[in-house]
């Protein structure tokens, strides 16, 4: 109903209201039903100017970025692409989402990190010790040289046979650290994808792999944006 409409009833209702104070004083409270009803209808119309508002601001945000981008990315955002991540954006929580995904994923890189160092470090211990097995096995050869090729053949074979053995258990590592960052990654475009966010799908193409990752960069960036007053 328009504004002018609520306000020529509110006065019919307020004067009517005068008129029979006494014996009907229940008109005398519909002028505060609608008195209400046109502070709603006044609030709703603020609340979406707002929504407008801040729409448009996020809107020319992400296209100041994409401009940024490389030429073969730029291709890649469209309008509608950053119009829609622009209203996905406006009650806040996709913004909350992402930096829960970005603080797990920040914990497990760290977990997955330290396992490594802790493989890097387990093979450093394992090397020293057979090298001062050998060094001892060969400094006992001093008194025996007839000993010495035997024990030098030895020495060559642990050192190859450990040093191969290193170098399998390091790429099975690698291998495994890659795969569980590929399901953190897949797990991360379902999360986006249920939330709404346009952009985000499972996908393992390396180049829309990348473009969600400037997808998210630009929401990071936004988040710490201040809005216009």
């Amino acid at each position: 109903m328009p504004s002018s409409d609520i306000k020529d009833i509110s006065i019919k209702l307020t004067i009517t209201g005068r008129l029979q104070e006494f014996g009907y004083s229940k008109e005398c409270s519909f002028i505060l039903g609608y008195s209400a009803m046109e502070d709603t209808y006044a609030s709703e119309i603020e609340r979406k100017e707002l929504l407008q508002k801040k729409h448009y601001f996020f809107l020319n945000e992400l296209q100041q970025m994409a401009r940024e981008l490389p030429s073969k990315y730029q291709q890649r955002v469209p309008y509608d692409l950053l119009s829609g991540l622009a209203h996905a954006l406006l009650d806040g929580t996709v913004f909350e989402i992402v930096q829960g995904l970005s603080e797990v994923q920040h914990l497990e890189e760290k977990s997955l990190f330290n396992q490594r160092v802790k493989q890097t470090n387990d093979h450093k211990a394992q090397k020293h010790e057979m090298t001062k097995k050998h060094k001892e096995l060969l400094q006992a050869c001093e008194n025996k040289p007839h000993n010495l090729p035997l024990v030098q053949a030895q020495v060559d074979r642990e050192r190859e046979i450990m040093n191969k053995r290193i170098e399998e258990e390091s790429k099975k590592k690698d291998i495994k650290t890659i795969m569980e960052l590929d399901q953190k990654v897949m797990d991360q475009q379902v999360t986006l994808e249920k939330a709404g966010v346009p952009g985000f799908y499972v996908t393992n193409n390396p180049a829309e792999i990348r473009l969600q990752i400037y997808l998210l960069e630009f929401i990071v960036r936004l988040r710490n944006t201040e809005l216009p007053t």
